[in-house]
């Protein structure tokens, strides 16, 4: 066999020059391998790119990782190429005639596609962690790239001497995680991932949407999930058992009293002591709960809330930044006559509590969980628009009066937007809702428009979830991407009727594609047109808030999962769950942050308490599937829908949700070893120490490593969790959670010192990004505080090592925050290989193969696989080929013939212009797929 040396270059080189044809011709056309894959569920931000001349029209075809290239002509549209990019590419944006770039977000890279000859990657360039989108701005266009503030490659010692690159410092207060990645097209670097001129960080979390001034000179930047300053007080410092209008006093503080109430639900059945959530009146100054009370002595932090920042795109620096804009930004867009800035957002109603009915509670956020809006930034004026104003929320849909055409007029779930030439017209796809709205610019920004009438108007769009638009004036035409049947739509915008649809191949299972619409629906799947479980369930995640959902109408049920620490600790909480029965679930639970619906499989029952083993279709302690099903209720109970989906509808979502997965964890080295602190970490995670529960001596049942309590074990699919519920002297039962993405919580910085902890008062922290953190509340705001429980105290039997107390808890945290995951690292990660750059790249290609050659085990990707496949793409001779590395022979085989080539002699390859190649590391098992050429 052939290996990389001096003595293999002359072949090498005559390979390249003299055999590559030869070796193309005898490839047979490339047959597609029996699909296998693996549901990531990325969001759409800008699928769609239309040339500035109307030829070409550009898509992502995000579930096969590609580039659909079209021809746009007085004939039709024809398709021209389809491009092998990255993985999951969300959106792609046009440089210039000759080359566009796609931003792939499972991959952390984007594609540069050019144009010439046969389309193709000739650059991947690496950046932070799940970039979203991109724009090319300033007086010589350069590329700005959002991505959270974390990541791999931010740390990269070939961008060490980047301004902005670095530590991330994810247990620092007062660091912003909003990232833009800016590079010069022009001169992208010589460093094997690209060099970037700089990476600026923004004061808040994670960005989604870009946006670019009509002068092209000032670049938006808006975070993502960007929250409402609200957060919850911890439950021990609400002092339940008081009178809510009688101050009391709790470790030095006085405080206003218990929970507003009600104490017990319909039954007289008393709730559980909980936390509360209190939002900040930026009218009064204060941190307050529903009934105006002042909670500032709980809260030890502030939340600026800034949501939109502006750029100076020459001079790469920020020049202001606008708060309140919303809760969850999804896209901007910008008046290309006037330079307003229209952002496409929902705002959260969670410091409202209940679902149900709302009768014994007395408030109910039933049908109403996010308000679909467009916020209007114009100079220093920021304007929200409710899109569904016409909504009655005071009307359930069981009251009598209740309108049910009134979903007829709503909009849920608005993504991208387009903008007329002119800047009189505005068009926003609404992805939950199968239509674009259409509004006129000065009765959104006058809020003058009204929803019923026939001014605005909407595009029905068949196929379901519009997530992209590209606007055609001089066809007056609208092309739309929707990702529910994964096809571009041509909508005649005189007629508003649709004229063509281009399909996109499509690689998902038929229980991805037909379940995919029940998350987002709103039309069929509510009352109002206005919620849907993506309403909190961002694209099958989360929000990053705590709702108090609990129902004060409901009844308290049975709860079926064994409690790990055993029923002695028990005998001592006289009102545990609120009744003093260990077994019950109250269905008044106080607050609870929004759990991701992703890597979901093995875990056992749903909720953070599990309480979903028991519901309208049975029991189980164990089942997700059953679980998930009885999720039913919330469709009447919370998003507002007049009757129950039946067990075929709810066994589709399920049969769906349930093959989405979390992202590889951006946090662990992409080798999956461990810093030294993540390392000791990891050793007493593991190790035989009882890390809390009672000393030895207690008996048997009463105490547990850290791992006997957060079970691990990839080949059962436990990562944090086998199931069982645990009692940690909360005042409910819950049930361990997993702890896979403890990573993206960081942000909230500030601990009010109380009982129970060792961490003294922190004092106010100032300005922070997040209002939640750890714990079921999210009143905990960081892992190395939540560690200072006195369960976790040391003992000279048990808890962390006294000698070592503070260190043992930094490396326990630093281990969380790198926790094990059903994915590699590696996965998704890719490079190009040039005729040029062969001594920069090589040795990540080298760390691809040899991660394509590492035994990993995962239930969910099939057992014991390798951390990942290795694709490799390039275009041989005019023609694109696809390859699959096998680590046995160290070489790549084509995914058509069959053609077995030699490592040393297959990079050789890419000497020849135009035969850049591309390799990828993809899921384990889907390689043969997505090596076949599209």
């Amino acid at each position: 066999m052939l290996k990389r040396s001096g003595g293999t270059a002359r072949l090498g080189r005559w390979l390249a020059a003299s055999g590559a044809l030869f070796l193309a011709s005898m490839l047979a056309p490339a047959v597609q391998a029996a699909p296998s894959f693996v549901a990531f569920e990325s969001g759409h931000v800008r699928p769609l790119a239309l040339s500035s001349d109307g030829s070409r029209l550009f898509a992502v075809n995000t579930p096969n990782n590609t580039l659909v290239i079209y021809n746009v002509t007085p004939a039709g549209i024809f398709k021209h190429a389809e491009v092998s990019v990255g993985l999951e590419p969300v959106a792609v944006a046009i440089r210039n005639s000759n080359e566009v770039w796609v931003v792939n977000h499972l991959s952390d890279s984007v594609s540069v596609v050019s144009l010439s000859g046969t389309p193709r990657v000739t650059r991947t360039l690496l950046v932070g962690d799940e970039p979203r989108d991109i724009v090319f701005a300033g007086s010589t266009g350069r590329a700005f790239i959002t991505t959270a503030h974390r990541g791999q490659h931010r740390t990269d010692p070939s961008i060490a001497s980047v301004s902005g690159a670095g530590d991330p410092q994810l247990t620092t207060p007062g660091v912003g995680r909003a990232d833009v990645w800016v590079f010069d097209p022009a001169n992208l670097g010589t460093s094997f991932g690209g060099t970037p001129l700089k990476i600026m960080t923004f004061f808040s979390d994670t960005p989604r949407a870009l946006a670019v001034s009509p002068d092209r000179k000032t670049v938006y930047t808006a975070a993502f999930k960007s929250g409402n300053q609200t957060t919850t007080v911890f439950e021990l410092m609400v002092c339940d058992g008081f009178d809510p209008n009688t101050p009391c006093t709790f470790a030095g503080n006085t405080l206003p009293g218990g929970n507003p109430g009600p104490m017990t639900n319909f039954e007289g059945k008393r709730a559980p002591e909980t936390g509360l959530i209190v939002k900040f009146n930026r009218a009064s100054g204060h941190w307050e709960d529903e009934l105006g009370r002042n909670w500032d002595a709980a809260v030890r932090f502030q939340l600026p809330d800034q949501d939109v920042f502006s750029i100076d795109a020459n001079a790469l620096t920020q020049k202001a930044s606008f708060s309140h804009v919303g809760t969850t930004l999804f896209n901007m867009v910008t008046n290309p006559r006037t330079g307003k800035l229209y952002i496409s957002n929902t705002e959260a109603i969670n410091n409202v509590r209940f679902e149900g009915p709302g009768v014994v509670g007395g408030s109910t956020v039933q049908g109403r969980l996010a308000e679909t809006r467009i916020t209007v930034i114009s100079g220093t004026t920021v304007a929200s628009r409710h899109l569904n104003k016409h909504i009655d929320y005071d009307l359930l849909a069981h009251d009598p009066g209740f309108d049910p055409t009134v979903k007829n007029h709503s909009l849920s779930t608005p993504l991208e937007m387009a903008v007329s030439r002119d800047g009189r017209k505005l068009y926003v796809a609404a992805f939950g809702s199968s239509k674009v709205g259409v509004f006129d610019t000065a009765a959104l920004e006058a809020n003058t428009f009204n929803p019923v009438s026939s001014s605005p108007n909407y595009i029905t769009v068949s196929g379901g979830g519009p997530s992209g638009l590209a606007l055609d004036e001089s066809r007056n035409r609208l092309y739309v991407m929707t990702r529910f049947d994964n096809a571009v739509k041509v909508i005649n915008l005189s007629t508003k009727a649709e004229i063509a649809a281009l399909p996109l191949f499509n690689p998902e299972p038929v229980q991805v594609v037909t379940g995919r619409p029940l998350l987002y629906d709103a039309v069929d799947m509510s009352a109002n047109g206005e919620a849907a479980c993506a309403s909190c369930h961002i694209f099958g995640d989360n929000d990053e808030l705590a709702w108090d959902l609990g129902n004060p109408d409901d009844l308290v049920t049975s709860n079926p999962i064994p409690i790990r620490l055993g029923f002695a600790a028990l005998n001592t909480q006289p009102r545990i769950n609120g009744t003093g029965v260990v077994t019950d679930f109250h269905p008044m639970k106080g607050p609870m942050t929004t759990q991701t619906l992703r890597g979901m499989r093995h875990h056992g029952a749903m909720h953070w308490r599990g309480d979903r083993s028991h519901g309208f279709f049975g029991t189980d302690a164990f089942d997700p599937e059953l679980s998930f099903n009885n999720f039913v209720v919330a469709f009447d109970g919370l998003i507002g829908r007049s009757t129950l989906p039946d067990l075929n509808t709810m066994q589709r979502f399920t049969n769906f949700q349930l093959e989405v997965q979390l992202p590889p964890n951006p946090v662990r080295n992409l080798d999956n070893s461990f810093t030294a602190a993540q390392q000791r970490g990891r050793d007493f995670y593991l190790g035989s120490r009882r890390s809390d529960g009672a000393p030895p001596a207690a008996g048997p049942g009463t105490g547990f490593t850290c791992e006997g309590c957060h079970r691990l074990d990839a080949s059962q699919g436990f990562f944090g969790t086998d199931g069982q519920a645990s009692f940690e002297g909360l005042p409910q039962i819950v049930k361990i959670p997993h702890l896979r993405n403890a990573y993206t919580k960081v942000g909230m910085f500030g601990f009010p010192g109380m009982p129970f902890f060792t961490t003294p008062d922190t004092g106010n922290t100032g300005n922070q990004i997040r209002g939640f953190g750890y714990l079921h509340d999210g009143s905990i705001d960081t892992v190395f505080h939540f560690l200072s429980a006195v369960l976790f105290a040391p003992t000279p039997e048990v808890g962390f090592p006294a000698a070592t107390y503070e260190q043992t808890r930094r490396d326990m945290e630093q281990f969380m925050l790198a926790f094990d995951s059903d994915i590699a690292p590696i996965v998704g990660q890719q490079i190009t290989l040039t005729k040029t750059n062969a001594a920069a790249v090589g040795p990540r290609i080298d760390l691809l193969q040899a991660r394509a050659a590492a035994p990993f085990t995962s239930k969910t990707l099939g057992g014991a696989v390798t951390e990942c496949d290795l694709v490799a793409k390039l275009t041989l001779a005019g023609t694109p080929r696809g390859f699959l590395y096998n680590a046995a022979s160290d070489s790549f085989v084509h995914s058509g013939s069959g053609i077995d080539v030699p490592d040393a002699l297959f990079r050789a390859l890419a000497l020849i212009s135009g035969q850049e190649i591309t390799f990828t590391c993809v899921p384990p098992g889907s390689g043969a797929r997505i090596a076949a050429v599209p």
